[in-house]
């Protein structure tokens, strides 16, 4: 039996992890996908692959049973995506993952609830992942390394063994990490940054290697 599948909002990520759902369904039925939800009815009746805004979050209490993949975040967003989330007042078994069939998951790794991971993303053993998580495709996260709840990551991230990402941070696409390094919760890493040694929190850093650019407030 499939479950039912609301996505919100209407944005990148979701419309993204909607092909990871059609990934997962060409193989088995799991996603009853039911819709987008989003809090700006000027996008209520848009679509994206056929699958349409079906109304705001007033859809959450209408459809009780049906799950959710919450994935709001930006460069610009992320230091709110607990805030957002959290708004959205849904019990932790409410959420849904999303894991495209490529991922190649290390039997001892474990991930938490809310985290969409696209395709061909390696997390290997030891690692923890944690809840409300988004992994765009091509990603390695080597062995041993947490990730912190509410995080982002972009696509073609390399992640060194026994690396530590606190919560709410935003991975730039192509970044590299070296092991043994920990980089604050609510900070943002730029575009291919080449990271190798602790970065503090709530700060912008980039370059090769990562420096600070400024604080976040």
């Amino acid at each position: 039996m499939s479950n039912k599948l609301l996505l919100f909002p209407f944005g990148g990520n979701a419309r993204e992890a909607l092909m990871s759902v059609f990934a997962i369904n060409a193989k088995s039925k799991e996603w009853d996908i039911l819709g987008f939800i989003d809090d700006d009815s000027s996008r209520h009746d848009s679509e994206c692959c056929g699958v349409k805004v079906i109304g705001g979050r007033d859809v959450l209490t209408k459809i009780p049973d049906a799950l959710v993949l919450a994935v709001p975040g930006s460069p610009t967003s992320y230091p709110r995506r607990k805030e957002i989330i959290g708004s959205l007042n849904l019990d932790e078994s409410r959420f849904a993952n999303i894991i495209h069939p490529s991922v190649v998951i290390a039997p001892d790794a474990k991930i938490g609830y809310n985290t969409v991971i696209m395709p061909n993303v390696v997390i290997s053993c030891g690692v923890r992942i944690g809840n409300h998580c988004i992994i765009l495709p091509n990603t390695v996260i080597s062995h041993d390394s947490i990730v912190d709840d509410f995080c982002c990551f972009g696509s073609n991230i390399s992640v060194s063994g026994s690396v530590r990402i606190g919560s709410s941070c935003y991975i730039g696409s192509g970044s590299k990490m070296r092991e043994n390094i920990t980089i604050g919760e609510r900070t943002l890493i730029g575009l291919g940054s080449n990271v190798i040694s602790d970065i503090e929190k709530s700060v912008v850093a980039a370059g090769s290697p990562a420096k600070v650019i400024r604080k976040i407030g």
